[in-house]
């Protein structure tokens, strides 16, 4: 039977309000419209998740987590608590974050660190943010890299150690480092 309910609601997955797969554990009333939340994924009672997402199997959201509209959240990541994920931003498969930065057993801080991904952003398969820091707008960050410090808008950053190699614009244009396209051409970030 349960085969029959999981094939009927992927057929009728575009007249739903949102799809809770039924092997997942979603605990929050706070999921927004048309957000599809695949198998496994745990959400706790208090996150947020708005409108139009996509969160992937293997994913799991702590009780102080907001994610905007528009987000995708690739298998494998864990949202711990104070992340906070702006609109239409892309997290690749496997991104680990971190909430504070002396962890022990069993000992928890009065308040555990923000770390905020802002609008457009795009986080790399397997990249690490560590607690605290702030992921800008539109910025890129390659897969496998480990956040350390603050990555500021319509950047690019890639490689260990991270360190930025360019811009990116509205559009998704990559520049280097001189703000020139592939072809030599110079373009303004607002593009």
């Amino acid at each position: 039977m349960i085969i029959l309910e999981i094939i009927w609601n992927f057929w009728n997955i575009g007249i739903m309000a949102n799809f809770i797969h039924p092997l997942a554990d979603c605990k929050s009333d706070n999921i927004g419209e048309n957000t599809n939340i695949w198998q496994f994924c745990v959400i706790f009672k208090n996150a947020q998740i708005g409108n139009n997402c996509n969160i992937c199997a293997h994913v799991l959201v702590e009780d102080d987590v907001i994610i905007g509209n528009n987000v995708t959240v690739k298998s494998g990541v864990q949202l711990w608590n104070g992340v906070r994920i702006g609109d239409n931003v892309f997290i690749g498969p496997n991104v680990t974050f971190t909430n504070e930065h002396f962890s022990r057993s069993k000992q928890y801080p009065d308040r555990f660190e923000q770390t905020l991904v802002k609008e457009f952003a795009s986080l790399g398969a397997n990249c690490t943010v560590i607690a605290g820091n702030v992921i800008g707008e539109y910025s890129l960050v390659g897969s496998g890299c480990v956040v350390t410090k603050d990555i500021p808008p319509h950047t690019v950053w890639y490689g260990n150690p991270i360190r930025q190699h360019g811009y990116i614009t509205k559009s998704g244009i990559l520049l280097d480092l001189n703000y020139l396209d592939k072809n030599g051409i110079k373009h303004n970030l607002d593009e």
